[in-house]
């Protein structure tokens, strides 16, 4: 079976309907969220089974999709009942809300019964062309500027993406704030000081791309350090922000502990700096975990610090050696970043880029040059997925 979880309204049910329609199982569909659906989930399989009107033999399997099942208290064990008994007969698709790795503690286990997939907004190459799930590296593209500008400004979540409107847009935004803070991570956490909780949310926004000093952050609110590094990880759990830890193998004076908070949305971020290095992150984070589901590998994000002050923004490894780092401005015009061919140097990585996001892309394949080189953050990104 498939599990695919991804922040609320990033497109999970659209996706799960479009399968069901191309596996001809369009009503197998029972949502957690719906009364009626709930009530059937919780009368079990079999009932599920009559309801759906599956009892009866099919010449290839259908698709039964169980949606936000993870709300279920005892999900893991129902689902692996059903899977145990009817897993010839149905194709499984389990989709959630939060990191459905949070939900395995206690329980019966689903191991080496499912695949996992993380699904994220929209990016570059997404809307730029098909991606080939089949090849690490996409061939280069172009973006039309209109789009390019309104992935930036509206992010990529698909229903402000495609209204494209300011009204509408913050509208959205201040619901799903709300929904998510309220409704999903109370009812899952049955976290009391919510309002704290939104204090959080509203600082980490402000110091997007920064350190995180979880002890600034306890006294910021008036908290224990406990507190803070809980609701961190409930917030993370749920696709509000994600965090990235410092690389220091084979630097001697690398940072080691603080990590970088970004939030999972980049169209909350106004500073133009913070929101440049936040949209690039969620890009990486996206890549890295396609890349890393479909079974490429297994990649992970970093950035990179020393004592002494010098700096790359992100660093991407690919089965744990250092494969590329990444360095983000503005314009085309800034100089080359020194320390790029310093910790390329130190790392071994194969590939080093300084990215500008005021281009619209060259159509040419940055992963030719090894050497450190600038490049849009169009022909880049639009080479990831």
């Amino acid at each position: 079976m498939a599990l695919v979880s991804g922040a609320r309204q990033v497109g999970k049910t659209t996706l799960a309907r479009q399968l069901l329609s191309e596996f001809n199982s369009k009503g197998n569909y029972l949502n957690w969220d719906d009364v009626d659906h709930r009530e059937m989930i919780l009368k079990g399989p079999d009932a599920i089974i009559q309801y759906l009107g599956l009892d009866q033999i099919f010449r290839e399997k259908p698709l039964l999709v169980l949606d936000e099942l993870h709300k279920y208290k005892d999900w893991k064990i129902f689902l692996k009942g059903f899977f145990d008994r009817y897993e010839n007969e149905f194709r499984f698709l389990v989709t959630g809300s939060a990191r459905l790795d949070q939900y395995r503690k206690g329980g019966d286990s689903l191991m080496g019964r499912y695949f996992s997939y993380r699904l994220h907004p929209l990016s570059i190459r997404e809307l730029a062309g098909e991606v080939d799930s089949g090849k690490l590296l996409q061939s280069p593209i172009q973006l039309e500027a209109e789009k390019l500008t309104r992935l930036w400004r509206f992010g990529g979540f698909p229903e402000p993406f495609s209204q494209g409107k300011d009204r509408f847009f913050k509208r959205w935004q201040n619901l799903r704030q709300e929904q998510l803070l309220r409704e999903d991570i109370r009812e899952a956490t049955h976290i009391q000081e919510i309002q704290q909780v939104q204090l959080l949310a509203i600082l980490l926004c402000k110091q997007a791309g920064k350190e995180t000093k979880y002890s600034t952050l306890a006294r910021s609110i008036s908290v224990s350090v406990d507190s803070i590094r809980r609701w961190l990880d409930v917030l993370e759990a749920f696709y509000y922000c994600f965090r990235i830890r410092p690389w220091y193998k084979n630097i001697a004076t690398a940072l080691r502990k603080e990590p970088r908070t970004y939030l999972c949305d980049w169209s909350m971020i106004s500073d133009v700096g913070q929101r440049a290095g936040n949209y690039v992150a969620c890009h990486l984070l996206k890549a890295t975990h396609w890349w890393s589901d479909l079974g490429h590998g297994n990649f992970d994000l970093f950035y990179l610090r020393t004592k002494e002050g010098k700096e790359i923004d992100f660093m991407v490894t690919r089965d744990q050696v250092p494969w590329f780092l990444l360095e983000v401005k503005n314009s085309r015009n800034a100089p080359l970043n020194p320390n790029l061919k310093w910790f390329q140097e130190k790392t071994g990585a194969e590939f080093a880029f300084q990215i500008y996001l005021d281009g619209e892309g060259d159509n040419v394949d940055c992963f030719s040059v090894h050497r450190p080189v600038k490049v849009s953050a169009v022909s880049l990104l639009g080479q990831l997925v």
